[in-house]
């Protein structure tokens, strides 16, 4: 329980599990009356009395009535308390940032979306700090009411050098020491602060929830104006030894020119094939003129335009390269696709499906996010809530009240 808690094996240490065991129960499956909680948690109803005015006294738990069901006096009835803390969400885009406040049952209480118009990282810092600040003022919060804060980005976070490698599309991200100044300017309240990859964050918001619900091993492939990976392993996110499992932006494509590999080239080979500068110049060199972006593309596509299927029929067996690669060392269940070109999921699946029938043994399930644009924010708000709910037990001083005890 850490350097500050009780000793295992005390009677104090016995009131923290015990502690912990009622609240768990609560989080998990809503709130409960005491000859409830203790049928569930296997504790005698004294035992979770205790625990339950342990934790009413610290401003976890709260009652919420009383229950008539069955012959007797009516039993109080107990839930945990989601305002005893609160999270932020924070994803980082090349053209939004996206904000959200949440207390410790997940829900909403505060979102903010804005234009990214910064031309530097420092302003770019800046503007995060600021941003949240605002969407916690308007929560009606003070800053230190915020627990724990992650936040989404482009590229792998190297928490050692406070660098955030391979995120070309960020004017100035990848500066050392970058990463050091966002967590310190996000702390500052004493949140705890986690940086963590968009695709990852796309990955765990997806499983938890939206199109990967109970699903134990996913890929999450975004493909937007670059293109990146979230991996999930028995339910659980795979970085890797380095943090960068799932950079496949790096992924050769086709001939690499001599002298020019992975490190040398910004972006990376399936970056440069697959992203939606890829797909505009696709459809340029084949007439498509007047169409500015990747959305224009496949929006002439759905409108039945065979210069514009092509295009698309091209970039889904790009994708399935991709996929097929992945596939052969991880053999996941599904693949969510997301972003603003992997959204396209109803033109891109089928043809996907048909370039892996004829590389792979075993195609796997390919579907659509269900989040959208809030797939990263949903996955840093569920990353941060994994926190919180263990920092407030800590911060409320339940350990060292039982070790007094």
């Amino acid at each position: 329980m850490g350097r500050n808690g009780p000793q295992v094996g005390t009677p104090a240490h016995m009131r923290a599990l015990n502690q912990r065991l009622v609240l768990d129960r609560l989080r998990a499956h809503g709130e409960a009356t005491r000859p409830r909680i203790a049928a569930d948690t296997g504790l005698s109803k004294p035992t979770v009395g205790q625990a339950l005015l342990d934790l009413e006294q610290h401003g976890l738990v709260r009652t919420t009535g009383r229950s008539l069901a069955g012959p007797g006096r009516a039993a109080v009835v107990y839930q945990a308390a989601p305002d005893a803390g609160h999270v932020v969400g924070v994803d980082i885009g090349r053209r939004v940032l996206r904000i959200a406040v949440a207390d410790l049952e997940g829900s909403i209480v505060a979102r903010l979306d804005e234009p990214n118009r910064c031309r530097s990282a420092s302003a770019l810092v800046r503007t995060v700090s600021e941003s949240v600040e605002r969407a916690v003022a308007s929560a009606g919060l003070n800053p230190h009411e915020v627990v724990s804060t992650v936040v989404g980005t482009p590229g792998v976070p190297d928490p050692a050098t406070g660098t955030v490698h391979r995120a070309p599309n960020l004017p100035g991200w990848e500066r050392r020491g970058l990463l050091h100044e966002l967590v310190s300017a996000l702390a500052v309240a004493g949140s705890d602060v986690v940086v963590e990859n968009d695709a990852n964050l796309c990955a765990v918001g997806e499983h938890a929830l939206g199109a990967a619900l109970g699903v134990d091993v996913l890929v999450c492939l975004t493909v937007g104006t670059g293109i990146g990976m979230g991996l999930l392993v028995d339910g659980k996110l795979f970085r890797g030894a380095h943090g960068a499992a799932g950079e496949i932006a790096d992924l050769p494509f086709g001939v690499v020119p001599s002298g020019e590999g992975a490190g040398t080239r910004r972006p990376g080979p399936v970056e440069t094939a697959a992203a939606g500068q890829a797909v505009l110049a696709a459809a340029r060199s084949r007439g498509l003129t007047k169409a500015r972006s990747a959305k224009d593309v496949f929006r002439l596509a759905r409108a039945g335009d065979p210069r514009a299927l092509a295009v698309v029929e091209e970039e889904a067996e790009k994708l399935a390269y991709v996929v097929a690669a992945v596939a052969a060392v991880l053999d996941p269940r599904l693949i969510v696709l997301g972003g603003g070109i992997g959204g396209n999921t109803d033109l891109l699946a089928g043809p996907m499906r048909r370039a892996l029938t004829a590389t792979t043994p075993v195609v796997p399930d390919i579907v659509a996010g269900q989040l959208g644009e809030d797939a990263v924010l949903a996955g840093a708000i569920a990353t941060a809530l994994g926190t919180a709910r263990e920092l407030v037990f800590d911060r409320r001083g339940l350990r060292r009240a039982a070790g007094d005890a």
